[in-house]
């Protein structure tokens, strides 16, 4: 939570494909074939939720990391953004990705496309993957118009599927892509670590945020604390309001924990915000879905301002041996030497404030991330693991591990200095959906999106079987 002296690294991210020309089948190629049905039907819908099944009818295994399906449909505005997840896959969802590319110029139904692959396993000569239930939905959680998209069929039951692609080692062995919807499919991204399997009990927190307001007493009761002490981190003078917390509706019935900012550049001028738990956290899967946002909700652009999902451990002294902090921070309009937006995964050991001496380690992202998302965080086995939307973005090693118990905290602030030159008042917000801990385990993220599910299905707003340290 301080400025950083950083080494950059060159991140990497999914461009959008110019095409032409679609490809036919090669010579020889694998005989590969593919089933789907969707257990969302309707021209509208919350997520679209493509299942296949990918079937080998020839002589030989083929490696699933070779293999590529291509889902085409039409982008509900040219700007739109979209998140993948997977439900449930008999292969493992811990296998298996998703990633979004761009077709240009568009065909009718189809200007983007959802790319399915895998990391790992084999499809068997004569065998099936067995169910791949997928679903995708926009990052604003508004609806999906679908019943016009290239690929998108209402059956319910699976069947060949002639307008969903399958591509193997580059090659086009299934279905029919759209005009121009034919690039080379992106590379497989690097396996990430096989989690452990979570026990069929365990100590988990898990908190939906469905309180009525900052002065519900559950919030306490919870073990939460909505800050209104004065100090840092942020602009100096800045005040840490409780009525700059609130939890509104995003849908439906759904509430999520809210935290607005906001500045006229100055220090009297500037109220932050920030939400955290009890220090009782260490080792375990830590996870949030969280809403960053590019633009302030009203007022001028372009401060420099930092949007949070951590633990930490307080710094007792300088160089505090027993100093930790694992953060999520999310710079939409840059900051500490970055131009625009960049989300941080950082992991400290310890650190001194004068002479500023930083012991830490990094990944970083340099694109937008605008929307909701989900971060998951694993401590386990001296190995500190960051995942955003199910990619692995960060692992850092055992120097780094926390060794004393650790708050959870969510807060939105502005950077010292990183101020534009307005007097205009601008104001901020971010957004959680959902908190969820499970101690001394480590999850997958489609584990973690898993036992989530199900506490909603249960119903269950609020789960704490942590105790106190």
């Amino acid at each position: 939570m301080k400025i950083r002296q950083l080494t950059w690294w060159a991140g990497a991210a999914v461009a959008a494909v110019v095409a032409v020309g679609v490809a036919v089948p090669a010579q020889g190629a694998p005989s590969v074939s593919l089933q789907y049905r969707t257990s969302a039907t309707g021209a509208t819908v919350d997520q679209v939720e493509p299942w296949f099944v990918l079937r080998n009818s020839g002589a030989s295994p083929v490696a699933l990391s070779s293999v590529k399906i291509r889902y085409y449909f039409g982008a509900d505005s040219p700007s739109q953004q979209y998140r993948f997840a997977c439900s449930w896959a008999v292969v493992s969802c811990s296998t298996v990705t998703g990633t979004f590319g761009a077709i240009t110029p568009g065909a009718p139904g189809a200007d983007r496309y959802l790319e399915v692959g895998f990391t790992s396993g084999s499809l068997a000569a004569g065998g099936s993957t067995g169910d791949l239930q997928l679903r995708y939905y926009r990052s604003d959680w508004q609806r999906i118009t679908q019943g016009d998209d290239y690929s998108y069929s209402p059956t319910t039951a699976y069947a060949p599927a002639p307008k969903v692609a399958v591509f193997v080692n580059g090659a086009l062995v299934s279905g029919t892509p759209p005009t121009g919807g034919n690039p080379t499919p992106t590379p497989t991204p690097t396996p990430t670590p096989t989690p452990t399997t979570p026990p069929a009990t365990g100590q988990v927190v898990f908190d939906d945020f469905s309180y009525s307001s900052a002065d519900d007493a559950s919030i306490a009761a919870h073990n939460w604390t909505i800050r209104t002490n004065a100090g840092g981190p942020g602009i100096p003078g800045a005040a840490w309001l409780k009525g700059n917390v609130s939890f509104p509706t995003v849908s439906g019935s759904n509430k999520a924990l809210q935290l607005r900012s906001s500045t006229d550049g100055t220090g009297a001028g500037t109220q932050q915000s920030e939400v955290l738990n009890q220090r009782k956290f260490l080792e375990g899967t830590y996870a949030a879905r969280v809403f960053f946002t590019d633009v302030p909700d009203s007022g001028p652009d372009g401060d420099a301002i930092v949007e949070t999902f951590f633990t930490i451990t307080p710094l007792a002294r300088d160089l505090d041996p027993d100093y930790s902090e694992q953060d999520f921070e999310y710079l939409p309009n840059g900051g500490w030497g970055e131009p625009s937006s960049i989300l941080y995964e950082t992991s400290w050991e310890t650190y001194q404030n004068d002479p500023w001496v930083a012991v830490n380690a990094h990944g970083e992202q340099r694109q937008s991330y605008a929307g909701w998302h989900d971060l998951v965080l694993v401590v386990a086995n001296q190995e500190i693991t960051y995942y955003v939307d199910g990619l692995l973005v960060a692992t850092h090693g055992a120097d780094y591990y926390p060794e004393t118990v650790q708050s959870v905290n969510f807060n939105l602030w502005f950077i010292s200095g990183g101020q534009i030159g307005s007097s205009t008042p601008r104001t901020y917000t971010q957004k959680v959906d959902w908190f969820y801990h499970a101690k001394n385990v480590a999850l997958s993220p489609a584990q973690v999106t898993a036992a989530v599910n199900g506490y909603r299905a249960a119903g269950t707003t609020w789960l704490d079987t942590v105790p106190a340290s």
